[in-house]
């Protein structure tokens, strides 16, 4: 067996994934460690924390992988502007200059990335070796699958020229079978939307898909009628003359300004009833073509199962709306589904394609571990590092622990949670977390304004006993959702309807006020939750504190959301974490086994000039 070592880099969310044959010993984003959201740049940091993580050197690696080809994407982008001559000329003018410069020349760019960090010759580094993009997303979600024969479906903006791809994976063989090339784009239409309405393209998507559910899909056939025309098959082509990401350096432009009644929203400015309605009616139709895709594919296969993976694949609403309708036995979801987990698709492309490994799989547990495959600090670190800063904390065994934190959730406290190894993706899985109390009818406006310093619409997400979560969401107690990108609706008899809002007498942001369910704070106003199924087999200490809660209160869910505050990365080390911890309204903190109370930390010079950048609406 060898050491592989995937990267991507240089256009959005740089990562690295080491692999030592089909393990995974290690993937990160570049993000965590330079505490620069989506960071585009070479993943250095990732991949030292990669080698580290294995006790290697590069000297050790055999392949390193790029997860794209950046050849064929410069033959695109000419393309384009020269069919969309003479409009393009600006766009042209802003992109060529980088690509002459670096992307053209990657093949060296990286190299000499390798050997800076490395301290080796070229001729000792590891063979360099490219992938295709999508090939790259597909392989991250079948190769990392629990199937041994699944269809694979990988939607984003756009790769090479591909922007929607189907596979057929078998084994250690993964097969193209058709594509949908760009500009015609599920992605980018989604994130023209995310545009128009005031919102940042290649990060605010999801911010859109929690929009949804206050508003009403009015818009819904306007966009059917003139943007995008969808084949009963799913296939589609959008009407180009009402976006500018083609040939301009905008997404859209006046006549998609006329459609809708004016221009995009101003970001920051308050959200009306219009934007939710339009955020509804954008997520509607991608629903439906993704449900029209799924099912032709699986008239096409007659495979039982679907792997997906690409950007548009983090839209847990859809793959809700899959699981439930869809025709597959089972349908699994990369959680590094975007550019980062790119990098592990290329590993993994290398190991069992280019190198034709057999593949082992079991149709019970995916490779990813859980998705903890970031770094982790012992006491010790931990220790260590607060000695430095004068916090005062208390040491416990994790028993006590457990039981110490349960109690203090239970009370309506706020704790940040640190330990164990860091998630690989864009969610937080409990390693790198926010908890409380999923019953406070408080709480979600509290996180919000007071500890991640975002908009109030924005909904938290619950994690649950995995052996419970059927009987609080309408989920099978065969189905689950490790890595939460699966919204689902709160079961019936956990619901309440004794509001006005809850009701759906109210409108827009006022359903907010009403009080839907028994664990209010992750019921989202439409009745459902993008839930976290927590396996005692995958993160025992985790799943404890979800059982000593129930324990205490009769409920197995906790809100969870990611520790960082709006605008920043997920925390990476104690001092990221100590840091966030005490410029926000937490209560409490765990790092490993220690605790530290708010009130019992030595006073700090308040400095707020961070949040300048992140200004609320």
């Amino acid at each position: 067996m060898v050491y592989i070592l995937g990267i991507s880099a240089f256009y959005h969310d740089s990562a690295a994934s080491l692999i030592f044959g089909e393990t995974i010993i290690a993937a990160a984003q570049e993000e965590r460690f330079s505490r620069r959201k989506h960071d585009p740049r070479f993943p250095t940091q990732a991949i030292k924390y990669c080698l580290k993580e294995a006790r290697i050197s590069m000297s050790d690696v055999k392949y390193v992988v790029f997860y794209d080809k950046p050849l064929v994407k410069f033959e695109r982008l000419l393309e384009t502007y020269l069919a969309y001559a003479p409009f393009g000329l600006a766009s042209y003018l802003a992109a060529m200059p980088v690509w002459l410069k670096e992307k053209l020349f990657l093949k060296r760019i990286i190299r000499k990335e390798l050997e800076s960090l490395s301290g080796l010759e070229t001729k000792a580094l590891p063979k360099l070796m490219f992938t295709e993009h999508h090939q790259s997303h597909a392989a991250s979600a079948f190769f990392a699958s629990p199937y041994d024969k699944a269809a694979v479906l990988c939607i984003d903006g756009v790769g090479e020229w591909a922007t929607t791809t189907v596979w057929l994976g078998e084994g250690n063989s993964l097969k193209p079978s058709w594509q949908i090339d760009f500009p015609h784009s599920l992605g980018l239409l989604y994130s023209a939307f995310t545009y128009y309405t005031g919102f940042k393209v290649n990060s605010g998507e999801y911010k859109l898909m929690g929009l949804a559910p206050y508003g009403e899909p009015r818009y819904a056939d306007l966009i059917r009628d003139n943007l995008i025309d969808v084949k009963d098959d799913g296939t589609y082509r959008l009407n180009m003359k009402y976006f500018g990401y083609a040939s301009r350096l905008r997404m859209t432009n006046r006549k998609f300004d006329r459609l809708f009644g004016g221009p995009a929203r101003t970001p920051e400015s308050e959200i009306t009833q219009k934007e939710m309605d339009i955020a509804r009616s954008i997520q509607v139709v991608v629903e439906e073509i993704i449900l029209k895709i799924a099912s032709t594919i699986h008239r096409e296969t007659g495979l039982k199962y679907l792997c997906l993976a690409g950007g548009v694949a983090l839209n847990c609403v859809a793959n809700g709306r899959l699981l439930r309708e869809g025709p597959y036995e089972g349908i699994w979801i990369q959680p590094a589904a975007g550019d980062a987990g790119g990098s592990l698709g290329a590993a993994y492309s290398i190991w069992y394609q280019y190198l034709g490994n057999v593949r082992l799989s079991n149709n019970t547990h995916d490779k990813m571990r859980g998705a903890y495959l970031g770094p982790e600090y012992s006491d010790e670190e931990i220790i260590e590092f607060l000695g430095e800063v004068g916090a005062q904390y208390d040491h416990y065994d994790e028993q006590a622990l457990i039981k110490q934190v349960a109690k203090m959730i239970e009370q309506g406290n706020v704790v940040g949670k640190f330990d164990g190894r860091m998630e690989f993706g864009p969610r937080a899985l409990g390693n790198r977390s926010i908890i409380g109390d999923a019953r406070s009818g408080k709480m979600q406006s509290i996180m919000n304004r007071k500890i991640k310093y975002r908009e109030s619409f924005r909904p938290f997400a619950p994690m649950v006993k995995k052996d419970k979560a059927s009987q609080w969401f309408d989920l099978t107690a065969q189905q689950e959702s490790p890595y939460m990108l699966i919204v689902a609706p709160v079961k019936e008899n956990k619901r309440c309807y004794s509001s006005s809002a809850s009701q759906g007498q109210a409108i827009g942001l006022a359903r907010l006020n009403g009080t839907r369910s028994e664990i209010p704070a992750v019921t989202h106003v439409d009745y459902t939750a993008r839930v976290q199924t927590v396996d005692k087999k995958i993160n025992p200490r985790l799943y404890n504190l979800l059982d000593e809660f129930e324990k205490n209160t009769g409920c197995p869910v906790m809100i969870n959301t990611s520790f960082n505050v709006r605008g920043e990365p997920i925390v990476c080390t104690p001092e990221d974490a100590y840091r966030c911890f005490m410029r926000t309204g937490m209560d409490y903190l765990i790092l490993g086994n220690v605790l530290l109370s708010k009130l019992k930390q030595p006073e700090v010079e308040r400095d707020e000039t961070w949040m300048e950048e992140f200004q609320l609406d």
